[in-house]
């Protein structure tokens, strides 16, 4: 039951997370954008203190459990360094794929990141999928790429707007998240679930790495920016929002991972995608389901149903 209502508040997350961003990124407005990896870094503090203050509650607001698990088990907290740095460089290359596609291509592209996780699931994991499984992420492949099949009234419009080569950098940010996305995730779940540590503690500790990692990478490219301007500099209510569902989707994925697995989190989010299109048609009103949509929507559907029913017994270690 807790699986699944993680992945619910996962899709709302999710669906919430694409639209703000999106628009966040192709809001105009007078003075400077807000700095991506301003964002990334302010999103990593809001984490760490929302796991702090969880951590307290449950300890009666003692600190003696974090200084146990954090600062005298430093190799523990070593290991979460190899993900912190591949999710701060996923998170930061999101950015730059929303700014550089069109919403179609990004969402489709994204998806490739469930056949990584499958990957990796096998090989780091050992988790042996069944023949269903392995259909269902193919239909899931195609369902996805079904629901999101720009018109060609999008493409066209779209196409005059984006140039070649911003295209072609965020289509390799995409694939780099892709990749990224896939073994960050599982080996996250490999450490959560090898020991008892607390989730709200991995995830300081991962937080705290994101945050060093994060603010490393925001003075190396964006310093100058940041001396200029601040660190703070474009924010407004809708950057906040972003930072926000940002922070919220780092701990339900952690809670995620550690009563389901990556590839159901793969599913939902797919899952969030027809949500996110759903929205578009009756609030934004700027787009037409086709019965393409519909066929791609009812094998998406299909393909969460499939791989759920084989996955206890398909999904054991060896």
């Amino acid at each position: 039951m807790t699986a699944y209502l993680s992945l619910g508040v996962l899709v709302l997350q999710t669906t919430s997370l694409v639209l703000t961003m999106r628009y966040s990124r192709t809001l105009k407005e007078d003075g400077p954008r807000y700095l991506a990896s301003s964002a990334v870094v302010s999103a990593e503090v809001l984490k760490i203190f929302a796991c702090t203050l969880l951590v307290f509650i449950e300890n009666n607001f003692s600190v003696q459990l974090l200084k146990e698990e954090i600062v005298n088990k430093p190799v523990e907290t070593m290991k979460l360094a190899i993900p912190a740095v591949i999710y701060t460089l996923q998170n930061n290359l999101l950015y730059v794929a929303l700014s550089n596609l069109d919403a179609a291509t990004y969402q489709v592209t994204y998806q490739l990141k469930i056949l990584t996780t499958a990957l990796f699931s096998v090989s780091m994991l050992g988790k042996r999928l069944g023949f269903y499984q392995w259909l269902s992420l193919l239909f899931l492949m195609a369902g996805v790429t079904l629901v999101q099949w720009p018109t060609e009234s999008e493409g066209d419009s779209e196409q005059k707007i984006l140039s070649a080569s911003s295209q072609f950098v965020g289509l390799m940010a995409v694939l780099m998240a892709c990749v990224s996305s896939g073994f960050a995730g599982v080996y996250f779940e490999k450490i959560l679930k090898e020991t008892k540590q607390s989730v709200w503690v991995r995830n300081i500790q991962l937080g705290l790495f994101g945050f060093v990692f994060g603010f490393v990478g925001m003075i190396v490219y964006d310093g100058q920016k940041v001396r200029q301007s601040g660190m703070f500099q474009g924010y407004n209510t809708i950057t906040c929002t972003v930072v926000a569902l940002q922070a919220l989707g780092g701990l339900v994925i952690a809670v995620v991972i550690k009563y389901a697995d990556n590839i159901l989190k793969g599913f939902a989010t797919s899952l969030s995608i027809i949500v996110s299109t759903l929205i578009s048609y009756f609030l934004l009103e700027d787009f037409n389901p086709t019965g393409v949509f519909f066929l791609g929507a009812v094998l998406v559907i299909a393909a969460t149903f499939l791989y759920s029913s084989e996955r206890k017994p398909a999904s054991s270690s060896t």
